[in-house]
């Protein structure tokens, strides 16, 4: 019977185990984020989005205040289109601007919104005008080397 039961306690020890991975994977892969029941969606245009991937957190202030849901080529104007989807309590100005950075010297890539002074706020499906395309590493230090050996 004491066999049984040890049995027993090391089964539910395994599950609570894997269970316990299962959460921390997806934390780490951030898939348990939102649910878009409510909230409204913003839109940006940008030249480069670097590695920014759907999901990737959108941020004020180092706040998380929504996430990337679609990342797209606008046809028009041929650049990155970006939808987010961003929390209901945060009312944006029409003049805000959105910039993509990197968490890190090698982290992931997130947008950061830089909130402006208009009195109306984007409407939801609006667009954000003013962007900022991520840095790309290797332009940087192509320029500094050529910069250098170009005696400038």
């Amino acid at each position: 019977m004491e066999k049984r039961a040890i049995d027993w306690w090391v089964g539910i020890f395994v599950l609570l185990g894997i269970a316990a991975l299962v959460v921390l994977a997806l934390r780490v892969g951030n898939l348990s984020g939102f649910a878009y029941n409510d909230g409204y969606v913003l839109h940006a245009d940008f030249s480069n989005v670097g590695s920014l991937k759907p999901r990737s957190p959108v941020k004020l202030g180092g706040v998380t205040i929504g996430e990337v849901t679609h990342i797209g080529m606008n046809p028009k104007t041929f650049m990155a289109k970006v939808t987010m989807w961003i929390e209901p309590q945060v009312k944006l100005p029409t003049d805000t601007g959105a910039s993509i950075y990197t968490e890190g010297l090698l982290g992931e890539q997130y947008v950061s919104i830089q909130p402006g002074g208009m009195p109306q706020d984007l409407q939801p499906g609006g667009t954000i005008t003013m962007t900022q395309s991520a840095v790309n590493i290797d332009q940087l230090i192509g320029q500094m080397v050529f910069s250098k050996a170009s005696g400038k």
